[in-house]
This record gives structure tokens, C-alpha cells and sequence, in this order.
């Protein structure tokens, strides 16, 4: 007769819950999203952070994650949440975080949330592209025909396969930035609907490449800027 597996008691609740915003920037932009939640698990490890852990054989720390920037994109505005088994303070937490995290990861600010992480809120992040080698002047003319257009069919091969997307039903808006662009390049500032399938920055970049001949000399460097909800003057409100 087999002997009955013994139950483990159930976890207990998380007692707060912390939003934290952090930065991907430098080398850290080509991790991928399993990367960086690694890299946080070790870093709330490091920092002696109180967090909660699952019930069950192999209990897991209740962090939990808004969908992260693609691999090889930077982001001034991911979003986690940490679920912690005592009170804390946040900016102690923050400071914390950043002595033990690797270099390329900065958390901005730490905020105490009693319902975790908003998700319902992140829909739509703001982006700027830096195309090298393209002036202005080239890149102008496929944005206001892009802008012109009811839809904009792109494909992108995902790990679920081919996927089709319509590029400009999510553009909210787009244009040339003068004020970031730097010599002989262009920044692009666009604020894009999250959708499912996700549109991306480099998703667009395929759709103005119909237009004119938007090719970078060098692979352009994508940024989230905000991450949050559009107002209705048009902006991301983080």
C-alpha cells in the first residue's frame, strides 16, 4: 500500500505588496524576459528582501511581472510587483535592490500597493527609435504616409509562429523627433496600444519600410520611454 504523500500547510498571504519600476539600459537590453526575472530573484535574495513564497513542494517568490520590453530593446518604465511576508519600507527596498542587482538594472521607484501590480492600467507605452544614418528628411515622408493609412498588415515570426498584425490600428501616434535626433540620424517618438499579438516598435519600422527606404546604417536602439494609460490629451500617464 503506498504510503499517502503528506500535504504541506498553505502558504501565508503576502502582508504587502511593493510596485517597483525599473530600467533596462546598456548590455541588460539583450537579456530576455527570463533573464531579468532571474536576475531579480537572486537580487531580492541578496537584499535580505522579506518575500512571500508560494505553498507547495517547490514554493515559488511572489513576484509577479507586466509583460516585459522584447530582447534587445531598453526601457526606462518595466513594471514588477513583490508580494513581501512583513511590512517594509519602500525606498529602503529600492536602495537595496540597486546594491545587489547587476549592472544594467536600476529600479526607479518602489511604491506600496495594496493591490499589486495594475496591469489593467499598462495599456499603451510610449517609444523612441534611433534610426543612425537616416536623416530626417528620408525618414518624414514614410511616416506621414504611414499615418495616412486605415491599416498596415505586418508578419513576425514568434515562438507560436508566423503571427499577422495590423501595425496602424495600435500607432496612436508617431513622429520625427527633432529635438532628440543626433547628427546625420532620426529619432522616431511613438506611442503604441498594447494588443494582443503585441505590435513593436521594430513592427512599425517594417510597416514604414513599404513607404521609403527606412534602413538604419546600424540596428536602430529601441527605448520604452512611460508605460501607463493614454490621457485624453494623448499622452502615456505611467
Amino acid at each position: 500500500m503506498a504510503k499517502p504523500i503528506p500535504s504541506t500547510p498553505p502558504a501565508a498571504p503576502p502582508v504587502q505588496h511593493l510596485v517597483v519600476r525599473y530600467a533596462k539600459r546598456g548590455k541588460m537590453r539583450f537579456a530576455s524576459h527570463l533573464d531579468v526575472a532571474r536576475a531579480f530573484e537572486r537580487g531580492v535574495r541578496r537584499a535580505g528582501v522579506p518575500i512571500a513564497y508560494s505553498s507547495g513542494f517547490t514554493p515559488h517568490p511572489k513576484i509577479s511581472y507586466a509583460g516585459g520590453a522584447p530582447t534587445g530593446v531598453a526601457s526606462e518604465a518595466e513594471y514588477l510587483s513583490l508580494g513581501l511576508s512583513s511590512r517594509s519600507d519602500a525606498e529602503a527596498v529600492r536602495e537595496q535592490l540597486n546594491a545587489a542587482l547587476p549592472d544594467g538594472i536600476e529600479v526607479i521607484d518602489v511604491t506600496d500597493a495594496a493591490g499589486g501590480l495594475p496591469t489593467g492600467q499598462l495599456t499603451a507605452s510610449e517609444w523612441q527609435v534611433m534610426l543612425p544614418g537616416l536623416p530626417p528628411q528620408a525618414v518624414a515622408p514614410a511616416v506621414e504616409a504611414f499615418l495616412a493609412l486605415e491599416h498596415a498588415p505586418v508578419e513576425r515570426l514568434t515562438s507560436k509562429g508566423l503571427r499577422r498584425m495590423d501595425a496602424r490600428s495600435a500607432v496612436v501616434t508617431l513622429k520625427v523627433d527633432d529635438d532628440a535626433a543626433g547628427s546625420g540620424s532620426t529619432a522616431l517618438r511613438m506611442i503604441v496600444k498594447h494588443t494582443v499579438p503585441a505590435v513593436r516598435p521594430g513592427d512599425v519600422l517594417t510597416a514604414l519600410r513599404e513607404f521609403s527606404d527606412v534602413t538604419p546604417d546600424a540596428p536602430p536602439l529601441m527605448t520604452r520611454l512611460a508605460q501607463g494609460s493614454i490621457s485624453e490629451s494623448g499622452v502615456v500617464m505611467p
